[in-house]
C-alpha cells in the first residue's frame, strides 16, 4: 500500500534531517517516523521535463515499484524520492533496478 507524505512540514523535516542515498538519475532521503508504516513522497522537478504527462508517467512508475516491493521493506520510515533530469531516459526496469539497489544500500530490505 502506498501512503503519501502529505504535509509540507513532513517534507521539510525529511529534507533537513534525512539520510541521503543517491545514484546518477535518482535518489532518496529517509527518516525514521513513529508510525508502523512507510510514507512516501515523490518529487519530480520541472527540469526533468516541462510536460506534466512525462513527469506523471515517471511518478506512476515509481509508485508501482514501491507498491510491488513494499512488503519486503522495513516499515516505519518517511522516504522522499528525488529524481534528476536523466531519469526520463530510463526504462521502467532500469528505474526499478536503481531504486531497489538504493533501498538495499539504505538497509531497508527485511531479509
Amino acid at each position: 500500500m502506498f501512503v503519501s507524505l502529505s504535509k509540507q512540514k513532513d517534507f521539510e523535516q525529511v529534507a533537513k534531517k534525512g539520510r541521503s542515498f543517491f545514484k546518477k538519475e535518482l535518489g532518496f532521503k529517509i527518516l525514521k517516523n513513529s508510525l508502523k508504516k512507510n510514507r512516501y513522497g515523490i518529487i519530480i522537478n520541472l527540469k526533468v521535463d516541462k510536460r506534466a504527462v512525462v513527469r506523471n508517467k515517471i511518478r506512476r512508475q515509481i509508485k508501482e515499484i514501491i507498491r510491488l516491493n513494499n512488503e519486503n521493506l522495513k516499515q516505519g520510515f518517511d522516504i522522499m524520492i528525488l529524481t534528476r533530469e536523466s531519469v526520463k531516459d530510463l526504462s521502467y526496469q532500469e528505474i526499478e533496478r536503481k531504486l531497489l539497489v538504493l533501498f538495499g544500500n539504505a538497509g531497508l530490505f527485511n531479509f
